[in-house]
């Protein structure tokens, strides 16, 4: 099993991707293709292996650099930054994908360029209209499913009813949830509520081969019924980043009261296990990447900020998306639709 690792996209590249390869290197069964400028992965590499980290000979068998000598901004229009870098990391890691040399491509760059790559390289899958990102929310009582979270602002309702049913097939296939929940996110539960997108989704899913649970409001994304939670991409990358930006502020605000007084210290000390696990039940570098669900090939898009941790968790999810042949299942289902 090959991985192809954009190691030069996101904030904290090409130094935290080299160690989230190497972490997976070391607890996963597979070969990572580590796609970047080869002077400066050499050099990270190095340095890991001055630190013990890896074992020189375990490089050797499970890591591999493939030479990329461009990097696409965060700042450049996708499909005109493709166009003229042919050799820009995250389009040589994506047609790895496209040759058959790696079963799937993971990157924390541009997102609109990765995007734009798997489209132009990998295309869509049959029937489909448009691929959708995926991510997962922490939800009470498990795993909250996410789509469209920022891929397509505008939408129509057979873009949602496709949505529902990748949302669906990766819960099943990937999460090993069964007979998953689908929730229509709306401004209220009633099934006249909404704008027009909503309502006529809101009848399409009625129909749909999905378990449709009818609306959901906002309040009840974390708490609810659904194991997926639809609607278009552009309040889906507002949630997403509310939810982000809600769950630091919130622990900001607690380091800040427990830290008030002598009282409030001495209280902490007693709460502090409890609080590092809920702090880590809500940290985005947990869950990994989010599929683009949609395209021949798998492609997982990483928070621009994602450190080692992050980067070693969406190469998990690379993993288990491989070994649950999701491309195989979403074909089969979406080429008849």
């Amino acid at each position: 099993m090959r991985v192809a690792l954009d190691a030069m996209g996101g904030d904290f590249a090409p130094r935290e991707l080299v160690a989230g390869a190497v972490e997976a290197i070391n607890n996963l069964d597979l070969r990572i293709l580590l796609v970047g400028q080869e002077e400066r992965l050499q050099e990270e590499i190095s340095r890991l292996v001055e630190q013990k980290r890896i074992e020189r000979s375990l490089l050797e068998e499970k890591l591999e650099i493939i030479p990329a000598g461009q990097v696409i901004g965060m700042d450049e229009e996708p499909v005109m930054a493709l166009r003229k870098k042919k050799d820009a990391s995250i389009v040589v890691a994506t047609r790895l994908v496209k040759d058959g040399l790696a079963e799937a491509v993971v990157s924390a760059g541009s997102t609109g360029a990765q995007m734009a790559a798997a489209l132009l390289i990998l295309g869509r899958m049959p029937g489909v209209e448009r691929p959708a990102i995926v991510t997962v929310l922490p939800g009470k009582n498990g795993p909250k499913l996410l789509l469209d979270a920022g891929a397509n602002v505008d939408c129509r309702p057979k873009h949602l009813e496709q949505f529902s049913l990748m949302g669906s097939i990766y819960a099943s296939a990937v999460l090993g949830l069964k007979n998953p929940g689908v929730g229509l996110l709306n401004i209220g539960e009633e099934e006249g509520k909404g704008n027009e997108l909503t309502k006529q989704t809101y009848q399409l899913l009625k129909e749909a081969p999905v378990r449709f649970i009818g609306n959901i409001e906002g309040r009840e994304l974390l708490t609810g019924e659904a194991d997926i939670i639809v609607c278009d991409g552009f309040v889906g990358n507002v949630v997403l980043k509310l939810t982000e930006g809600l769950a630091r502020t919130l622990f900001e605000m607690i380091k800040e009261e427990l830290s008030r007084n002598a009282r409030a210290r001495a209280g902490a000390a007693l709460i502090l296990p409890g609080l590092k696990n809920l702090k880590q039940r809500l940290d985005y570098a947990e869950y990994g990447g989010a599929p683009l669900l949609g395209v021949k090939g798998i492609s997982i898009i990483c928070h621009g900020s994602s450190q080692a941790r992050a980067i070693y968790n969406a190469i998990r999810v690379a993993k288990e998306s491989i070994e649950n042949r999701l491309v195989d299942k979403l074909s089969s289902v979406l080429v008849d639709q």
